[in-house]
């Protein structure tokens, strides 16, 4: 890999110093770094180029920041093949796969090749509204249709291959790929799953009913949700990783399939996915 593309999250405290050691590295190693963000200023000799053609312009994309900065790299990339290494700057970061402290190394390791990819399945999802598309949305993580300026429930209609499955009056409704299963829907009682897994998971948000449960389903199928019931005044909104975002109105249509191009993640050779989860949920295993 001779030509990086850098996304950095500016705003952590510490990020100018570690775009300036990005820099060295890159200069020792003569890769040639583009950027198309506010990055550009802390890194001396780096080319600036529309957000657009970042990705077809690089061999690999550095994120550097946390997992929110994985999902804007994502989103810029918008299907390309470019593969994107994470850098995490922050505390959590479930997908970035590379402290700081082994930026110069990782650096090392993509001159080398010694790397492996993971690829990540993507949502692509449609709203229709009167019998037309008004929106559409790629998501790496998860699309939830839930609350908007109200915290009154409201009734959604979900549909598996065109069969009806029930409708919930709940506070929303979550569709989430193996990499977002360890996102909202976590937090929302849903599984953790493998990234591997060709599988979605959906998972209603505060059911108003002891019987609703994840579903966890073939990642071929087609899923739908329809708003059919607003309290008056409420505004839900559909979140597609929780960047872009739309307000819904009844009879709206949600339809979520696996998009046809993957995201396609770099991984140290030493990187674990069981040692991630155990560092980031602080597994500990039973007492003895």
């Amino acid at each position: 890999m001779k030509r990086i593309g850098i996304i950095a999250n500016t705003q952590k405290s510490h990020a100018h110093a570690v775009l300036k050691r990005l820099a060295d590295k890159a200069k020792e190693k003569q890769l040639q770094v583009l950027t198309s963000s506010d990055a550009a200023p802390h890194l001396p000799g780096a080319e600036q180029v529309a957000p657009e053609a970042l990705a077809e312009s690089v061999d690999v994309i550095l994120a550097l920041g946390g997992d929110g900065t994985m999902l804007h790299a994502v989103r810029l990339i918008d299907g390309a093949d470019t593969p994107v290494l994470g850098v995490n700057l922050g505390s959590l970061g479930f997908m970035t796969s590379v402290t700081e402290d082994e930026l110069e190394h990782a650096i090392d390791v993509l001159v080398t090749g010694d790397y492996t990819i993971s690829e990540r399945s993507l949502l692509s999802c449609q709203v229709q509204r009167d019998g037309g598309e008004v929106a559409h949305f790629i998501a790496l993580n998860d699309i939830v249709v839930g609350w908007g300026h109200s915290s009154r429930a409201l009734t959604l209609a979900l549909s598996i291959d065109d069969e009806e499955v029930a409708q919930y009056l709940c506070d929303g409704l979550i569709v989430a790929t193996p990499t977002g299963s360890t996102g909202h829907s976590l937090s929302a009682g849903g599984p953790i799953v493998h990234p591997h897994a060709p599988v979605f998971n959906v998972n209603v948000i505060c059911p108003h009913t002891l019987s609703a449960r994840p579903l966890v389903l073939p990642d071929q199928s087609a899923i739908a949700v329809q708003v059919s019931d607003i309290p008056h005044n409420k505004r839900p909104l559909l979140s597609a990783d929780g960047q872009g975002e739309l307000e819904l109105a009844i009879g709206d249509t949600v339809h979520i399939r696996r998009h046809p191009h993957c995201a396609r993640f770099i991984h140290l050779p030493e990187y674990s996915y069981f040692s991630v989860l155990r560092q980031k949920l602080h597994w500990r295993g039973s007492a003895r």
